[in-house]
């Protein structure tokens, strides 16, 4: 049975027990309450009937001693609600214990309404002397009501005593049968909530539990508890989920075993490259080159000879630990001066640094392989007038630098392909990590793809923008030494 269905079963179930209960609850009471009420209504009207008959006959006794006075609207309007009294008494006699009883009282309250109405006559007719007969019989007539009215009383209250001590039972089983009922609904609510949260929160829980744990690098897991009932969404999630853990786990083994084949392939190669060019000899030929060439006069061509070497010291360095900024312009510039002896006037260096900005860390090679980009790709071609500008300087978001030349430019999808990091848009003359190389490495290095941005159109030149993030710790990128772009 599936989550949704155990759902839309159970929980309707029991609200219509809670609702089917509380409507008998309901249904009960208000047959107890009709009835009161119906008892209470007719004790009600005895006594309002006897205290309207004895209002009559007081306003009555007014009207015969004083005919022309305001004594007959009230009379006439006693009259109407002991009419009404009546005729309520007569719909409700057909409901009474004592029927035969309350059928005479009826009658009495007509024989007194009809001696007032003869009582007027006489008076109007013949003077207040002769309407004092019927005054007289209307006064034993009321009398006649009010002991009548009380014997009903009594006679109705001693004739539902039985059935108001039945009806107490049948309140007290109620009670009972309600109180019974609110608690096995209690236990079954609190049944239901337990069964519902072990098969729901139960396997939930195990797989938070299991998650968070391979969220901390945790791949060593125990595989979840097959569930009880397995033919419900949570029992297909878990065996999925253990399914996945498994495959990850292996995945991630294969995974490991292809990297370290790749590292031990990569250490071939970098030990081929070392064997083919030893470093120390290398640096021992330029420096006595240098000493030559300083010694024959030649000063520009030893200083050349010495940037050539600090420039081969500084790419043969360990490309996985960061530099300072600072590192790299002075790269840059030995690079410069190797190429300004190329291109001589034809291309002018500018430079706009603030000091303090050249103490962030930056991946090695970071500067140059963007100089010599715009040296091949921008002003190569260009006779005269060729500006290379690299500023560096702080910014709200950590340190800019900026590196633009005032070259022939780069179309449109040339500078989406650099920044979307595509394969070829290196030139295949470029000797440096390449322009994507060092896009790809600073997003790696800081973890972040929106530090670069290129402003560039087909003959008005290049500007390339990196922000370093400022107060942000960052690790050692382990890129292979060989990597080139």
């Amino acid at each position: 049975m599936t989550i949704r269905t155990k759902l839309l079963v159970f929980i309707p179930l029991l609200v219509l027990l809670v609702n089917s209960v509380t409507f008998f609850l309901f249904e009960s009471g208000k047959i107890v309450q009709m009835s009161y009420g119906v008892m209470m209504d007719r004790i009600l009207l005895y006594n309002q009937s006897a205290q309207t008959a004895e209002d009559n006959l007081r306003l009555l006794h007014a009207y015969l001693l004083n005919p022309g006075g305001s004594g007959g609207a009230e009379l006439e309007q006693a009259q109407a609600k002991l009419q009404e009294l009546r005729a309520g008494l007569a719909r409700s006699t057909s409901s009474s214990l004592q029927a035969s009883s309350l059928t005479s009282y009826v009658h009495m309250l007509d024989t007194l309404m009809e001696q007032e109405q003869a009582a007027r006559a006489a008076a109007e007719a013949q003077g207040a002397r002769a309407a004092l007969a019927h005054y007289e019989e209307a006064e034993k007539t009321t009398a006649y009501i009010r002991e009548e009215g009380q014997r009903l009383v009594d006679m109705e209250l001693g004739s539902y005593r039985p059935v108001y001590k039945q009806i107490q039972l049948e309140t007290e089983r109620m009670n009972r049968l309600g109180a019974a009922v609110l608690v096995i609904n209690t236990l079954m609510s609190v049944v239901l909530a337990v069964w519902i949260s072990r098969s729901i929160t139960g396997p939930v829980s195990r797989l938070v539990d299991m998650a968070g744990r391979m969220s901390r690098g945790n791949l060593d897991l125990e595989p979840l508890p097959p569930p009880r009932r397995s033919d419900d969404e949570l029992g297909l999630l878990s065996a999925a989920f253990g399914q996945m853990s498994t495959n990850l786990k292996d995945l991630i083994e294969k995974d490991k075993e292809s990297l370290e084949k790749d590292r031990l392939v990569k250490e071939l190669e970098l030990q081929a490259l070392q064997s083919q060019i030893n470093p120390h000899f290398l640096f021992n030929t330029l420096n006595v080159l240098s000493k030559l060439a300083l010694l024959e006069g030649a000063e520009r061509t030893s200083d050349l000879i010495v940037s050539m070497s600090n420039l081969l010291r500084y790419n043969l360095r360990k490309l996985d630990q960061p530099v300072t900024l600072r590192d790299e312009l002075a790269h840059v510039q030995e690079y410069f001066t190797i190429q300004q002896a190329r291109f001589r006037d034809r291309v002018r260096f500018e430079l706009d640094i603030e000091p303090d900005a050249l103490q962030v860390p930056v991946p090695a090679l970071t500067l140059q392989p963007l100089v010599e980009n715009a040296f091949v790709h921008g002003i190569e071609g260009m006779e005269q007038g060729a500006v290379i500008r690299l500023e560096i300087g702080h910014v709200p978001e950590g340190v800019r630098i900026a590196l633009s030349d005032n070259g022939g430019g780069m179309r449109e999808e040339v500078r989406q392909a650099l920044l979307r990091l595509e394969a070829g848009t290196d030139n295949k003359h470029s000797t440096g990590l390449g322009t994507r190389n060092v896009f790809k490495r600073l997003q790696l290095f800081y973890g972040r793809s929106d530090l670069v941005d290129i402003d560039s159109e087909p003959g008005k030149g290049t500007t390339i923008t990196i922000v370093i993030p400022s107060g942000k710790e960052v690790e050692p990128l382990h890129v292979p030494a060989d990597d080139r772009g």
